[in-house]
């Protein structure tokens, strides 16, 4: 079966609010369960971390390393990262 196109406004706005509110959710339990400063700067460090690697793999990638890659998911970087032309 073949994944259909989000392409309402409306469904994109929520879906991003979705992620959003889970991520919120996700770190205060955490932050609830060890509230430290440790743990709060080390998920600050997670959340900005990860967020750079996804701007690394779809932005970077594609105007800077290789003009042709064009990004369309997490597993199409990771499959692009393995076979790659000139394999470097």
């Amino acid at each position: 079966m073949k994944n259909p196109i989000l392409t309402n406004p409306v469904l994109i706005k929520g879906k991003g609010i979705l992620f959003l509110f889970l991520g919120l959710l996700a770190s205060v339990l955490l932050l609830m369960e060890q509230p430290t400063l440790k743990v709060a700067f080390l998920l600050i460090v997670a959340i900005w971390s990860f967020c750079r690697f996804y701007y690394f793999a779809f932005y970077v990638i594609e105007k800077y390393v290789d003009s042709d890659y064009r990004f369309s998911g997490l597993l199409s970087f990771f499959r692009y990262l393995l076979w790659r032309k000139g394999g470097h």
